[in-house]
Formats: C-alpha cells, structure tokens, sequence
C-alpha cells in the first residue's frame, strides 16, 4: 500500500513516514499543500494524511480540489483543531475519517487501516478517463470545462464503458445491463446509444472515442 503524508511540522513529518514505513507501508512524505495536491492529483497512492494547516493549500482546501478532478483516494485528516464544527468541515470536504492531535501510533494506524478497507467499496461520484469526466450525480460528461448530458441509457452505457477502460464491452452486456436479461432489445438499439454518446463526445471536444472491434463490441480509449 502507498500513502501520501503531508504535514508541515519536519519532526511529526518524519516521525509519521518512519511510523508507517515500519509497518510496511510504502510513503513518500511532503510538508506543503501545493506539492501534495499535485503529488496526490497522480491518483497513484491507495491513501492520504493530510494536516489541516499547512503552508500554500490548507488540506481541506486541497482534499476539495482532488475531489472536484474525480481524484477519490481515501483520505485522514491530521489536525490540533479539534472542535465539532471544524471536523464537519473535514468530512465535508471529501475526507474518510479525522483524527485529532496529539493521538497514539495504534490509533493512527488503526484507523489507516480502516480507511483503506473501505477503499474497496468505495464508489467514487465521479469517473475520469484521459480528461473526460462522468458525474454520476447529474448524469453529464465533461471535458476541458464543458459539459453535455446524458440520458439515463446513455448513463448506463458510458458508466459500463468507463469502468472498463480498454476492454472490451460487447453489445449483449450493455443491453443485460441496461435492460435486463429478459429485454427484446437488438443490438441496433446499442449502436443508436452508442452513436449519441459519440456526437455528445465531439460536442464537448474530448479526445476520447469509442471503438467497435468486430466480433467483440465497444471500448474506450483516448483518441492516439
């Protein structure tokens, strides 16, 4: 497991990286928010620990950020600040869990691992594949700022397509998918959605296409 720790104060800094790396964990540790965020904007880590206050982008600043870029990697606050509404503000802004300072090892540690237990069941509002987001609370795709809805179907599809990047989907899992094992739908039916998905795709000039590989059915991939 790979964690990203930002806090601002070089002693607990070190004291964290040494704490999580004995405990097998791999890290890499930074002390300003502007470095995390783009650290963290990789998406390459399974977890965060984040302080509150640091120099450049406070951490809930830079947890709302990651958030509005589709970047859903469980997060735990670290902070001295430990009044209710502070810590409503932290999970509001998209964090796991809070963990107020001073605080033992094993509860640190145990609350990492919690965190990173629900990583698998987590269920991230936003998809992103190669600049195209999909919001699946207002069912639209976007791309470079622009944005275009989707019909429910049309939802359903690109939802399959994106979880799936570079895979095949074929024509009968869409429509077992979105109409259900017992459906009379044909695959021309498909090909209709597919084909709307692609003109929104256009509209909204995102370099991302949807392929048909005969004998196979569709997949996404970002355009070479």
């Amino acid at each position: 497991m790979r964690l990203l720790v930002a806090e601002d104060d070089p002693r607990l800094l070190k004291s964290l990286v040494r704490i999580f790396e004995i405990n097998n964990y791999t890290v890499d540790g930074v002390s300003d928010g502007d470095t995390a965020f783009d650290l963290a904007a990789s998406d390459e880590y399974d977890g965060l620990v984040l302080d509150v206050m640091m120099p450049g982008t406070d951490g809930v600043t830079l947890l709302k950020k990651l958030r509005e870029k589709g970047i859903s990697t469980p997060a735990l606050f670290l902070s001295a600040r430990s009044e209710t509404y502070q810590k409503i503000e932290g999970l509001d802004a998209g964090a796991d869990d809070y963990l107020p300072k001073p605080f033992e090892t094993g509860e640190l540690l145990a609350r990492v691992r919690a965190m990173l237990r629900r990583k698998d069941n987590y269920l991230p509002d936003v998809l992103r594949f190669h600049g195209l987001y999909l919001n699946r609370s207002t069912y639209e795709i976007s791309c470079n700022g622009i944005s275009a809805a989707l019909s429910a179907r049309e939802f359903q599809v690109m939802e399959m397509l994106m979880q799936q990047p570079g895979g095949i989907v074929s024509p009968e899992q869409i429509i077992t998918h979105v109409w259900g094992w017992d459906t009379n739908v044909d695959t021309s039916v498909v090909w209709v959605h597919i084909s709307n998905i692609r003109k929104k795709l256009e509209g909204i000039s995102c370099p991302v296409l949807i392929r048909f590989v005969r004998g196979g059915g569709y997949v996404l991939e970002a355009e070479k």
